[in-house]
């Protein structure tokens, strides 16, 4: 009997989470890894912590296209976990973040507000709550229920300041922030922006201010100020890690694509510079901004030198200066 084996048998499920990714990547044939999967959920419901496992099933289940699948594990865990109020106040939050994360807002609303009247009527967690109603609250502007979700946000956000929970009392103002940018109140947003930014905060928070800074900005149409509150972040992003940093320069790349598209060439030629001085000592990166500052300037009917740093954009980045590069098809009846 093989290790895989061995702990199935014995439902060691710290062992077969160990081993997961090994033997699973193994297997070949869906029909035997529809099989395989069967048989660990038999286990994993048993599981004591059977959450991190069901994680893997689960988003082996999205990769099969049949997130459901996943979904219906939790749900089995869920059930089998009701007679314990705070261990079924876990399951169903591992449910509705399941839902959330596989795109179901509305299924994750209806799991989340199951679990907010259990807390309320039995176990009476204050911040268990205001992190429940701060849930809903994301998923509420998720479907466009946005004024719902500042009305839950608050409460939320009024919870964590009366239990002195410094950071997700910032959290929930940032999140209130970006709700009022939505719904165009950027003199709101940016007042709850600036609340957060007078504060002592890590650096994740202190990023997504930055953010939503530069969305209330672009929604301005401010594009300078929006581009600084982008280069905060991305530096904020260097010393915090690579997941972060990769978040933000996406969020970055996607508002410049936007601004081509817009055709705001002598924005991103008056403000890009700002990146290829922040990256200066980084050959790369440094190199992919001042391509776009090229492009820009090409775009514009100016003089650029493009092609003669093309050839040092680094590999992965030259693909987006490629499809910038594209002649925009006008259509027309």
């Amino acid at each position: 009997m093989n290790e895989f084996e061995t702990a199935l048998a014995e439902k060691d499920c710290e062992k077969l989470l160990e081993l997961f990714d090994d033997y699973i990547e193994n297997i070949e044939d869906e029909d035997t890894l529809r099989e395989e999967l069967k048989r660990l959920e038999e286990v994993v419901i048993e599981c004591k912590d059977p959450y991190d496992l069901a994680h893997e099933i689960a988003h082996v289940y999205a990769h099969l296209d049949d997130a459901e699948s996943g979904i219906e594990l939790y749900k089995r865990i869920a059930e089998r976990k009701k007679e314990d109020p705070e261990e079924y106040a876990t399951a169903l939050y591992y449910l509705a973040d399941a839902y959330e994360h596989f795109g179901m807002p509305e299924e994750a609303i209806e799991t989340y507000e199951e679990l907010l009247k259990l807390e309320e009527k039995v176990l009476k967690n204050e911040r268990e709550i205001a992190l429940t109603l701060a849930n809903i609250a994301v998923n509420l502007d998720e479907i466009g229920e946005t004024e719902k979700a500042i009305e839950l946000m608050e409460r939320a956000r009024d919870i964590f300041e009366r239990l002195s929970d410094e950071k997700n009392h910032l959290i929930s103002l940032l999140d209130l922030a970006h709700f009022r940018y939505e719904l165009g109140d950027y003199n709101t947003a940016e007042a709850l922006i600036n609340e957060v930014l007078k504060n002592p905060r890590d650096n994740e928070i202190e990023i997504n201010a930055k953010l939503v800074e530069a969305e209330i900005w672009a929604g301005r149409e401010d594009y300078g100020k929006a581009f600084r509150a982008l280069r905060d972040a991305l530096l904020k992003a260097v010393d915090t890690n690579e997941e972060i940093f990769g978040l933000v320069f996406d969020t970055l790349v996607d508002f410049i694509e936007g601004l081509f598209n817009e055709e705001a060439y002598e924005d991103i030629h008056e403000n890009i510079g700002l990146f290829v001085e922040a990256f200066k000592d980084d050959e790369g990166y440094r190199t992919f901004f001042e391509a776009l500052r090229e492009l820009a300037k090409f775009k514009l009917g100016e003089e650029s030198s493009l092609e003669k740093i093309y050839s040092k954009i680094p590999e992965e980045l030259r693909e987006f200066i490629d499809e910038l590069r594209k002649p925009k098809l006008n259509m027309s009846l």
